[in-house]
């Protein structure tokens, strides 16, 4: 724990995943809130087919959901998501040509029906 999805549209060329996942998961560490830096998972899924609003302009969009076991306080979970929406606010060189918005969301999972589990190395 914790999952880290995030998507953004393929309008945005210039976003390099892989930095961008380091980037987060490195916020999320650096929290406190995680055990293990293992424990943190991440992915970065880029949607060709979007559509911000109803006009077709020049929009994107990054979209960061944080999954949690349940049990953080509000506090908490309102200072995760402002640290990955300054990691991804960070990044730069976005496109001058297209508005992109940038969100976090935080959600919880219930611990009881939760199962993991670690093999091999």
């Amino acid at each position: 724990m914790p999952h880290l999805h995030m998507e953004y549209t393929a309008n945005l060329p210039k976003l390099d995943e892989g930095v961008v996942l380091l980037r987060l998961n490195n916020a999320l560490v650096a929290s406190g809130q995680f055990a293990a830096e293992s424990d943190i998972k991440s992915r970065a899924v880029k949607i060709e087919n979007f559509l911000v609003g109803t006009v077709f302009e020049k929009r994107g969009f990054v979209h960061v959901k944080l999954a949690l076991l349940s049990g953080r306080s509000p506090e908490t979970k309102k200072q995760l998501a402002e640290n990955l929406l300054a990691v991804i606010q960070d990044l730069g060189d976005w496109p001058t040509d297209v508005s992109v918005q940038l969100c976090v969301e935080i959600l919880d999972i219930d611990r009881g029906p939760y199962a993991k589990a670690v093999v091999g190395v």
